[in-house]
C-alpha cells in the first residue's frame, strides 16, 4: 500500500512538472498602479504553479516612480526567473521602463527598438537645484545597484539616468545593458534554454524554456477597464461628461438617466485620479468654469462669461495630472476639443432653463392671469366676469359697470380677482 502511494505521488509529481511553463505578460502602457497590480498577480501566479519563467513582454513610454519601484521590488523577489523582453519591433521600453528591463534576470531587445531616457522628472511645482540633483541621486543610485546585481554595465546604465541617454538594441548589447537581441519569442528562449542566470540575492538557477508552452497571463476584466480609464485624457473625458450630466439632472430634476451616468462617470474619473498624481487646483478650475457658464446664460455678456469659462476649463484639464511624461497628461487638443463643446452645452441647457422659469405659465387655472374678460354684470365689488370662455365669479377692488373689459389678476379658489382692462 505504502509502495502504490510513494508510486503515485511520483507520478503526480512528474505530471505536474511536465505541465511547467513560461508564463507571458504583455504590458504596453503607462507604468502606473494597475501595471504593479497586473505584474505582481502574475509573479504569484507563476511560482503557485511553479512556472519555468515569467516573460514581460514591455512596450512603454515610462510611468510613475512609485510603481516602477514596486514593480522592480517584485521582479528581483520573484522566486521564478524573469525574462524581459522590449518588443516587438519599433517598441520602446523609456523612462521607468528602463529600470524594470535592467531589473530582470535576463535583458533582451526585439531589432529596431530602443530603451533609456530615465531622467527624473518632477512637474506641477518648482523645484530647488539642490532637490534636483537629490532625485537625480537618488534614481542614478538605484539604477547602479540594480546594474551591478545583475552583473550589467554600472556606469553605461546610470549614464541613461544623469545623462538621459537613450540606446538602440545593439547598443545596449555592445555595452552591457542586455544580454541578447531576440527578433521573437520564440528565438529568445531557444537561447536563454541552458543558461545560468544569478538571482538577484545571489544564487543561481539554469533556464530550461525551449519548447515549453509559453501560456499568456492576461488581465482580470476590472484590470483592464481600469488601466483603459488611467489614461488622464479619458479621465477627464469621464470627469467633464460626468459633470455635464450631473450638471443636466440637477437642472432639470427627475429626469434620473443623466444623474445615473454621471455619476457612475464621476465615480470612475475621482477613483483613477486617487491612483495618479493629480492637481487639486484644477478641480476648482473645473468648477469654477460651470459657474461662469451658468452666469453666461443668466447675464448678457456677450460671451465673456462663456470664453473664461471655457478658458478654465482647459486650463484645468490641463494641470489636472501632473505625469512624468507627456503621455501621463491631458492632451491640448483633447482639453480644446473637450471644454468647448461642453461649455456650448451647458450654457444651452441652463438658457433653457432659465427662460423656463421667466415665461408665464400657459396651462391650468393660473394660465388665466392677465386674461381679458368682459364684465356680464356689475361688479360693485362683486359679480360675475366671461373670461376664457367661461363664466367666473369675480370681484374687483373698485366698481366695474357691466359689460368693461376687465383683467385677471389672481385666482382664489373659484373666484377670480379682476381689475379694469383700460
Amino acid at each position: 500500500m505504502k509502495t502504490a502511494v510513494l508510486a503515485l505521488l511520483a507520478l503526480l509529481t512528474a505530471a505536474f512538472a511536465a505541465r511547467a511553463d513560461v508564463l507571458r505578460v504583455a504590458v504596453d502602457d503607462m507604468i502606473h498602479p494597475i501595471s504593479d497590480e497586473y505584474i505582481g498577480r502574475a509573479i504569484d501566479h507563476a511560482a503557485a504553479r511553479k512556472a519555468d519563467a515569467v516573460l514581460i513582454e514591455l512596450r512603454t513610454p515610462g510611468g510613475l516612480e512609485t510603481s516602477m519601484r514596486a514593480i522592480v521590488e517584485k521582479i528581483v523577489k520573484s522566486p521564478v526567473p524573469v525574462i524581459v523582453w522590449v518588443g516587438p519591433s519599433g517598441s520602446r521600453a523609456a523612462s521607468a521602463g528602463f529600470f524594470i528591463l535592467e531589473a530582470a534576470d535576463v535583458a533582451s531587445m526585439a531589432p529596431g527598438t530602443n530603451t533609456g531616457a530615465a531622467h527624473p522628472v518632477v512637474l506641477g511645482q518648482k523645484v530647488d537645484d539642490v532637490m534636483k540633483m537629490k532625485l537625480q541621486n537618488d534614481a542614478a543610485a538605484f539604477i547602479r545597484s540594480i546594474a551591478q546585481r545583475r552583473g550589467r554595465n554600472v556606469v553605461v546604465a546610470e549614464s541613461g539616468v544623469r545623462e538621459a541617454k537613450s540606446f538602440t538594441e545593439d547598443e545596449a548589447l555592445a555595452q552591457k545593458l542586455i544580454e541578447v537581441v531576440a527578433a521573437n519569442v520564440p528565438s529568445l528562449l531557444r537561447w536563454a534554454d541552458g543558461k545560468t542566470v544569478k538571482r538577484f540575492d545571489g544564487t543561481t538557477t539554469v533556464l530550461h524554456v525551449a519548447n515549453k508552452p509559453v501560456v499568456n497571463f492576461d488581465m482580470s476584466l476590472k484590470q483592464r477597464v481600469l488601466s483603459k480609464i488611467m489614461d488622464p485624457n479619458i479621465i477627464f473625458i469621464l470627469l467633464a461628461v460626468g459633470a455635464l450630466a450631473l450638471y443636466a439632472e440637477f437642472n432639470h430634476p427627475g429626469a434620473i438617466l443623466p444623474g445615473v451616468v454621471g455619476a457612475i462617470a464621476v465615480v470612475l474619473s475621482v477613483f483613477a485620479l486617487n491612483l495618479l498624481p493629480t492637481s487639486y487646483a484644477a478641480f476648482a478650475l473645473i468648477l469654477v468654469a460651470f459657474i461662469l457658464f451658468a452666469l453666461e446664460a443668466k447675464y448678457t455678456s456677450y460671451g465673456v462669461l462663456g470664453t473664461g469659462g471655457v478658458i478654465c476649463m482647459i486650463m484645468g484639464a490641463m494641470l489636472l495630472v501632473d505625469g512624468p511624461i507627456p503621455e501621463m497628461r491631458v492632451h491640448l487638443l483633447t482639453a480644446i476639443a473637450v471644454s468647448v463643446p461642453i461649455g456650448a452645452i451647458a450654457i444651452f441647457l441652463m438658457t433653457l432653463v432659465i427662460r423656463a422659469h421667466k415665461n408665464r405659465v400657459v396651462t391650468g387655472t393660473e394660465a388665466m392671469v392677465g386674461e381679458i374678460g368682459v364684465a356680464r354684470t356689475t361688479l360693485g365689488p362683486e359679480g360675475k366676469v366671461f373670461v376664457h370662455g367661461e363664466l367666473w365669479n369675480a370681484t374687483a377692488r373698485t366698481s366695474i359697470a357691466e359689460g368693461a373689459r376687465v383683467r385677471v389678476r389672481a385666482i382664489e379658489g373659484l373666484k377670480v380677482l379682476v381689475e379694469p382692462a383700460d
